[in-house]
């Protein structure tokens, strides 16, 4: 399809391919058709990404103009389409029939209000039957949307659907990365961080065409969008759950550390103060892992700033942090060395080994740490190069 004339063009419609013969034509000449009765100045452009049974030659006998993507994903069809596409604003959407390319008003006036990226909502527009795997759409769907919602805030209540608008020069901002089925996730995520302008419209979704298994694997994606949220959300990898064990072993520790304790009719005595012990390095170690991850995000442009917590550690100074850290590794080894290491044949002496060999192991964890916040504070005071 050639580029209108009379103008810069519009709307790109986007549609990523992978062996559509029996839907993208179909697919195409509804967009075809919404651009000229709607006299919206657009494209509508295939991604073809590496397909066998013709789909790029119906594709274009159809109306559209059609790129051949050879690196495989669907991410990496997306990310091909979005950078040759031609239009202000980029509508991207399945090639299976799936989705109705007859009328894209509401996301259109959507972006001409204003709106950087317009989602999809499928149930608030409705699922015909067969169209959504029930697995998918009572669980696996809600669930990840419900996770999505309450680690990044991300205000949409269908972040799998695969119809959606935004504005060309969004994409190159958020500097997305995968290359597969995440691309999508990647960019909810990453345009909530950003304060990005958002909305949702309602949009159908209907039983696709294909005659075929979709490309889609329950399990195996489903588990590539939880390792997704997690490695984007330090804070509820590391950080919180760290927090709440070093505080679980911290309590139960002082609880036993006096002597043996009685629970449920168990006796819970050096070993369980050990227990406690390990949960409080681990814990403590998580946390760090949790601050020094959210740094890293920032400095790397993963995550964008975040003035309180880059104005928290423009207040750090290694010195103190090193002086309490070297302190604490003191206190632990000269309690070991008193009263534990000599004397570990007796539940005391043991208990005082315990306690002193947690005191200098959080002590080297916190000196160590000391220098690497002040590493990562030289790497986020240096000017950020604009994205390209």
């Amino acid at each position: 399809m050639a580029e209108p004339a009379g103008g810069s063009v519009e709307l790109t419609i986007l549609m990523p391919c992978l062996d559509e013969a029996r839907t993208v034509g179909a697919c195409v000449r509804k967009a075809v058709h919404f651009l000229a009765e709607h006299g919206v100045k657009g494209e509508v452009l295939v991604a073809d990404n590496g397909s066998t049974d013709g789909s790029p030659e119906i594709a274009r006998e159809a109306g559209a103009r059609v790129i051949h993507v050879p690196e495989r994903g669907y991410g990496a069809a997306l990310a091909a389409g979005i950078e040759a596409a031609r239009g202000t604003y980029v509508l991207m959407g399945d090639s299976d029939d799936s989705y109705d390319f007859a009328d894209l008003r509401p996301f259109l006036h959507e972006l001409r209000a204003g709106a950087e990226l317009v989602m999809g909502n499928r149930f608030r527009g409705g699922i015909l039957p067969g169209a959504m795997k029930p697995l998918h759409q009572w669980l696996g769907n809600p669930a990840l949307t419900l996770v999505a919602r309450t680690l990044f805030r991300v205000p949409f209540g269908d972040v799998y659907c695969g119809q959606r608008a935004f504005r060309k020069d969004l994409v190159p901002r958020l500097g997305l990365e995968a290359r597969g089925m995440e691309f999508a996730l990647e960019m909810l995520i990453k345009a909530t961080l950003s304060g990005v302008r958002m909305t949702e419209v309602p949009v159908t979704l209907s039983p696709d065409g294909r005659g075929r298994p979709s490309h889609l694997r329950t399990f195996r994606d489903g588990w590539r969008s939880l390792r997704l949220y997690l490695q984007y959300s330090p804070r509820w990898l590391y950080l919180y759950p760290g927090l709440a064990l070093a505080a679980l072993g911290l309590v139960s520790g002082a609880w036993v550390s006096t002597g043996p304790r009685t629970l449920g009719g168990q006796t819970l005595d050096v070993g369980a103060l050990l227990a406690c012990a390990a949960a409080v390095i681990l814990g403590a170690q998580a946390v760090a892992f949790g601050l020094f991850g959210r740094l890293q995000a920032i400095a790397a442009g993963l995550h964008p700033p975040d003035d309180r917590v880059l104005a928290r550690l423009e207040g750090f100074r290694l010195e103190p942090c090193v002086a309490a850290g070297l302190a604490l590794v003191v206190a632990g080894l000269a309690a070991g060395a008193l009263g534990g290491w000599t004397a570990m044949d007796e539940p005391q002496g043991l208990r005082l080994a315990i306690l002193g060999t947690v005191g200098a192991l959080l002590g080297g964890q916190l000196t160590m740490s000391g220098f690497y916040l002040g590493l990562l504070q030289r790497q986020l005071r240096r000017p950020r190069r604009a994205p390209a």
